[in-house]
């Protein structure tokens, strides 16, 4: 959120990641600069204004912050679930669906096989589909259609990989699973 139409980061939404990293930089005061990593993802890949923001975020937080590949973000999501899951010698597909981009991830224990990033997110879509907050029948279908063009780049490579379980990270995910169990719909998570 925040994205305007010409790519920049408005003041608000600065604002706002300024002041979250001022209260993690209050919990990271002391630590050793080679003990923490901060990283930035897709907003921060693309909006024009990246290098105003992280100069003020970096002072805000204490610590340099790392404008990190798609690729890379993918990667460093798998391991943060991968020491979450049931049973890791599993192959797993996790799909994590950020704000601008979604990360696709085929892996088994701590090791990733296959990583993806592609830029289709909640709110990248939501701006693009439904700007006016209205969710009708035609922008549905555009919005799908747009989420099966992108997926199209990496749908024969992920199912040649194949994998036993899929898993849903991220904040995106937990809404629909909230949202599905307080409407009746699923008793525990997300099913096929």
């Amino acid at each position: 959120a925040g994205l305007t139409p010409d790519k920049r980061l408005d003041v608000a939404a600065q604002q706002r990641g300024i002041d979250a990293l001022s209260r993690f930089g209050e919990r990271l005061r002391g630590f050793d600069q080679g003990a923490v990593r901060a990283v930035a993802t897709n907003t921060l890949r693309v909006v024009k204004n990246a290098e105003a923001f992280l100069e003020k975020a970096e002072a805000a937080l204490g610590f340099p912050i790392e404008v990190i590949a798609g690729r890379e973000e993918a990667r460093l999501i798998y391991l943060g679930v991968a020491h979450t899951l049931a049973n890791p010698k599993t192959r797993q597909l996790v799909v994590d669906i950020g704000g601008g981009s979604t990360e696709f991830i085929i892996g088994q224990s701590v090791d990733p096989i296959r990583l993806e990033s592609l830029y289709m997110g909640c709110v990248s879509f939501s701006l693009r589909f439904f700007p006016d907050g209205r969710v009708d029948k035609r922008s549905f279908k555009e919005a799908e259609l747009a989420a099966r063009r992108e997926l199209q780049t990496i749908v024969h490579a992920f199912r040649e990989t194949g994998w036993d379980e899929a898993i849903g990270s991220s904040g995106t995910a937990k809404a629909i699973v909230d949202l599905l169990e307080l409407n009746g719909f699923s008793d525990h998570g997300l099913t096929r």
